[in-house]
């Protein structure tokens, strides 16, 4: 018995042996038999042909199957289970926020459908409140992450996609506060063509921290708006200086008091250049320094500017002078160089206008009004660097399409008045104006800024005129002979009046 095994070992390694040579290329693959060749791998089921499902936690959702299913294939049951309550119909209900997948085998073996599952918080309370707040909206609201939200579609103006976004991100930040849960995230929007462009981001560190809003929405019919602004402001000045220079000597016997006062004008800033009468009585001269000055400056800016509804635009009509910034030297060679930053003056207008709906504008607007100032300037490397005299006014309005607003109006008036001489003489009755100087300055000021918002349209550009439509250079003889500097022809868009005309036509006379 023992020979008949050891010989059934020798037979199959033998056997094991020429079947080794034939696998490794001894024997061609033709002389291999059918039954044992290798066959090609088929997927009976994948992903490239699942359905995309999002699930609420403890959510379920019902589905039908167009054919008997037999076996289930579900990657994380922790995350989305399955219960088949027929061979056609079964349950499937999200148990914790994440992703998995579902395959439905049918008798034969193959995929009946596929699932790929994502597991997010509920939603539906976000959709309901912006279909209250916001009937008119289309809307989409999708779960991103564990706590995030991303809401597209397309809204009316840019105010109901913020009062979307702020009201998506109330609803957000009271769900985390309950679940105890916190997160950071970005806010953003879109422009008309649907461009995404961030514009704020949050940093959450609490529980009642909200959670990520991405803000995808698309704006239809984005109005233009036209702000006009008339800015008038009125300076009078009046400035008045009375002084009494004395410079002398007095003397008895061998006693000499050498005298000379110089009164300063110290109320203005700097002496006027006032009319001088000198007197003198033996050895005492007396300079009578005397001078008033009035004077009116009337400021008037009209800009116009357009932007689009939530956008921004500004304008300046001024100038820029240069303000030593510092100096920076080359340790190398030792030469120093001056860093000039240059500072901006005149009219300045900022705003940015959100079209409301119904020809109601919101405006956030800031207006300035400053000037070159020899008040308050200040000496640097020898060079007198100016000061700015500014009236700024910011603020937020709302205000309907071609109406008007007086959005700021300042009355200022600044009185000083100032007296210097020499002790103790100054105080003297009726002969103490000898010793001393008065300085008086009365600066009124009045500013009104007016505000009027349009809704505008784009027009065609043969329904728009220019300064200088119809001018032209005038002849050589009307030049000289006459003294004119141009003449004007009709307009090309205004037709010509049918009643004559006496006098000289052609010519604007100043």
């Amino acid at each position: 018995m023992g020979s008949f095994n050891l010989l059934r070992t020798a037979l199959l390694v033998a056997l094991i042996t020429a079947f080794g040579f034939a696998a490794t290329g001894f024997a061609p693959a033709s002389d291999i038999p059918a039954s044992i060749q290798p066959t090609s791998i088929q997927l009976a089921g994948s992903d490239a042909s699942s359905r995309f499902v999002a699930l609420g936690i403890g959510k379920s959702m019902v589905i039908d199957l167009p054919t008997d299913a037999k076996e289930v294939l579900v990657a994380d049951p922790g995350v989305a289970n399955i219960v088949l309550r027929s061979a056609r119909r079964a349950y499937m209900i999200g148990k914790k926020i994440g992703q998995t997948n579902v395959f439905f085998f049918g008798h034969n073996g193959q995929q009946i459908a596929g699932l790929d599952i994502a597991v997010t918080r509920d939603l539906n309370g976000i959709r309901a409140a912006l279909r209250r707040a916001l009937p008119r909206a289309d809307i989409n609201v999708e779960g991103i992450g564990e706590d995030g939200v991303m809401l597209t579609g397309t809204v009316a103006n840019a105010a109901e996609s913020q009062l979307a976004y702020d009201l998506a991100s109330r609803l957000v930040s009271s769900r985390n506060a309950t679940t105890g849960t916190a997160t950071g995230g970005s806010a953003t929007t879109a422009n008309a063509s649907g461009a995404s462009n961030t514009t704020s981001s949050t940093t959450s560190a609490g529980p009642n921290s909200g959670g990520a809003v991405v803000n995808g929405l698309i704006i239809l019919g984005r109005d233009q708006v036209m702000l006009k602004v008339t800015v008038a402001e009125i300076q009078r000045d009046v400035v008045k200086q009375l002084g009494i220079d004395l410079n002398g000597s007095v003397g008895y016997g061998t006693t000499v008091v050498n005298f000379n006062t110089s009164n300063a004008f110290s109320a203005f800033g700097q002496p006027l250049s006032s009319s001088n009468v000198t007197g003198t009585f033996k050895s005492v001269s007396a300079t009578l320094r005397a001078m008033e000055r009035a004077g009116v400056i009337r400021t008037l800016a009209e800009p116009n500017l357009t932007a689009i509804s939530g956008e921004s635009a500004s304008f300046l009509a001024g100038g820029e002078f240069p303000v030593p910034a510092g100096r920076t030297c080359d340790p190398a060679t030792g030469i120093c160089q001056d860093t000039i930053q240059w500072k901006k003056f005149g009219v300045g207008l900022s705003f940015t206008p959100i079209v409301l709906g119904e020809g109601r504008i919101s405006l956030k607007i800031l207006t300035e009004v400053s000037e070159l100032s020899t008040e308050a300037s200040v000496q640097i490397a020898g060079l007198t660097i100016p000061s700015l005299r500014t009236r700024r006014a910011e603020t937020t309005l709302e205000v309907p399409s071609g109406g008007s607003l007086a959005m700021a109006g300042m009355i200022q008036e600044q009185t000083k008045q100032q007296i210097n001489g020499m002790p103790g003489l100054m105080q003297l009755p009726v002969l103490g104006a000898l010793f001393k100087s008065r300085d008086y300055v009365n600066r009124q000021t009045e500013l009104m800024v007016l505000v009027t918002p349009y809704v505008v349209r784009a027009v065609a550009q043969k329904d728009l005129a220019r300064p200088d439509d119809g001018f032209a250079d005038p002849s050589d003889p009307a030049s000289i002979l006459l003294g004119k500097l141009n003449r004007i022809y009709g307009v090309p868009s205004k037709t010509a009046a049918t009643q004559a005309y006496h006098g000289k036509p052609g010519f604007i006379l100043d």
